[in-house]
């Protein structure tokens, strides 16, 4: 081998230089290789090979907004992780199978999910005989399968035309079979004695609480009384109970809604009387109440795509910039209705770097407001410019932790004894990140994420995913439904239309117009 000590002085000097003007060519060589494996173009969107799925593509899965899902793959067969490039976007056509039938479709353009995926969305607002045709489209060729049809007939969500047959029903929105959290609260009352319910329960809790709705459904026709004088809410569970009856036969129940914001069943299993069965719209690690969807979450999934802004939908669509965007700071925003808030704020105050908190309304401890200030009011969506979003009890459980769960940054979660009904299917560290009650760990849980920031991001993705699909829509039908079902299979007695009940109607406008298939024809039809 020959070496540069082999030769002459000279000569070692013209070869070190020839060496090292190889290997510079041989570096910019493999340089411009790699630049232009950089450079090289992503793969085409393959409308062929895209994937598409969801409730909205069968007829019979009725829903106040029906919603299915794309994932755009590329020409390699690769699913994109961002959202694909160029101008060409995907768009969906949805129109009644027969000219004949005419009737409004609200139909807005897709949700881009920013992970190569997109949400769609559409409303009905009248039901068809024959079906509907549904095309999705990407750069005027047709996407997977499409065109769909949902052979009809396909119900609005006005349409009174109940699934007789439960298990139908819950096929054709693929309900889960078990819920951890109904099994869990269920297990404390092998049965419900009706007749001590209609005896304990308004002196225990309507005279006290005044925030209990007295139910019965018989028939699939609903019926209550209030118990108490701030019972306002039972809009909210009167539309669900009504939307739900609309959709599928409900099995005949009495039961009691707390439409307070707290739990208030309080007594033990092994406590002597024990506890009643009270339907709430949270949890907590002290009481027995059954639990339900939160009034919040539940109007937004019916008032979706019409009087509402924030829903679980929109938010998938609508989570800010892309991760290494984001502002790395801790973010709050929110009233004052805990006192942990207020400490949040403090923090913010001395620690700017690491945190942005801040008071928008002042109701339970205005004379703090000097001291800590009050912030502006944010667009919920602008939440997610910020990589870390801190998440605090309000009254009880803060009803805006689904919808931080549903964006994609990380949820610092602090420890409660308040929980919402899908709660308990979430893991510390896999799904969010906790902090203590006091908060006291708080920012060294900041500085760690800072830190460790792929460990970080892959939490916020798993929550986010575990997120996507806990709470979709068709999802709080099927909790709701259980929830009944489990009750009327515990009921000692026969439900009753007691005095005081009134009927609750449902619609009867212009807007529940429909022709239901399964209806019998009254003597006058025929």
């Amino acid at each position: 081998m020959l070496t540069t000590a082999m030769l002459p002085r000279g000569a070692r000097g013209c070869l070190q230089i020839a060496l090292l003007l190889g290997a510079a060519v041989l570096w910019a060589s493999r340089q411009s290789f790699s630049e232009a494996a950089a450079a090289e173009p992503p793969p085409a969107v393959s409308a062929e090979r895209s994937l598409v799925w969801g409730p909205g593509l069968r007829a019979e899965a009725t829903l106040p907004v029906r919603y299915f899902w794309l994932q755009a793959v590329g020409s390699d067969g690769r699913n994109f992780t961002r959202s694909p490039p160029g101008n060409a976007q995907f768009e969906v056509k949805i129109k009644p199978i027969s000219p004949k039938e005419v009737i409004q479709i609200h139909v807005p353009k897709f949700l881009d999910r920013n992970d190569g995926s997109f949400l769609m969305r559409y409303r009905l607002y009248g039901s068809v005989k024959e079906g509907l045709k549904v095309e999705i489209l990407y750069g005027g060729a047709h996407v997977a399968e499409s065109p769909y049809i949902l052979k009809g007939p396909v119900y609005h969500e006005y349409c009174e035309c109940p699934e007789e047959d439960a298990q139908i029903w819950e096929k054709s929105l693929s309900c889960p079979s078990e819920h951890p959290q109904i099994t869990e609260d269920f297990a404390v009352f092998p049965s419900i004695d009706l007749q001590r319910m209609f005896d304990e329960v308004p002196p225990r809790f309507a005279q006290k609480m005044g925030a209990i709705v007295h139910y019965t459904v018989i028939g699939n026709h609903v019926y209550r009384r209030s118990l108490g004088k701030y019972t306002d809410f039972k809009m909210f569970s009167d539309e669900m109970l009504l939307s739900l009856a609309r959709k599928v036969h409900l099995p005949d129940v009495e039961f009691y809604l707390n439409v307070a914001d707290w739990p208030v069943e309080h007594r033990k299993a092994n406590d002597t009387p024990g506890p009643l069965p009270i339907l709430s719209w949270c949890g907590s690690l002290d009481s027995a109440d059954l639990v339900l969807p939160t009034y919040d979450v539940t109007h937004s999934t019916l008032e979706t795509l019409r009087g509402v802004t924030n829903d679980l939908l929109s938010i998938q669509g609508n989570t800010g910039p892309a991760w290494d965007n984001k502002t790395e700071q801790g973010f709050f925003r929110g009233r004052d209705s805990r006192e942990e808030r207020l400490q949040l704020v403090q923090l913010s105050k001395e620690n700017p770097e690491l945190l942005d908190a801040g008071i928008t309304g002042y109701f339970f401890f205005r004379e703090k407001e000097a001291e800590l200030g009050k912030a502006p009011l944010m667009g919920f969506f602008d939440f997610f410019k910020y990589k870390y979003q801190v998440s605090i009890d309000g009254t009880v459980a803060a009803y805006r932790f689904p919808y931080l769960m549903l964006g994609d940054s990380l949820v610092i979660k602090q420890a409660s004894q308040y929980y919402e009904h899908f709660y308990k299917e979430l893991a510390p560290w896999t799904h969010y990140v906790p902090v203590k009650r006091n908060l006291e760990d708080l920012l060294e849980r900041i500085k760690w994420a800072k830190e460790n920031d792929e460990e970080v991001r892959k939490i916020a993705k798993e929550g986010q995913a575990a997120a996507r699909e806990l709470l979709q829509p068709h999802r709080f039908y099927c909790y709701y439904f259980k929830v009944f079902q489990k009750y009327a299979e515990r009921q000692a007695g026969r439900p009753e239309i007691r005095d005081g009940m009134g009927f609750v109607p449902q619609p009867d406008d212009r807007t529940s117009v429909c022709s239901c298939h399964r209806k019998k024809p009254s003597k006058e039809e025929l």
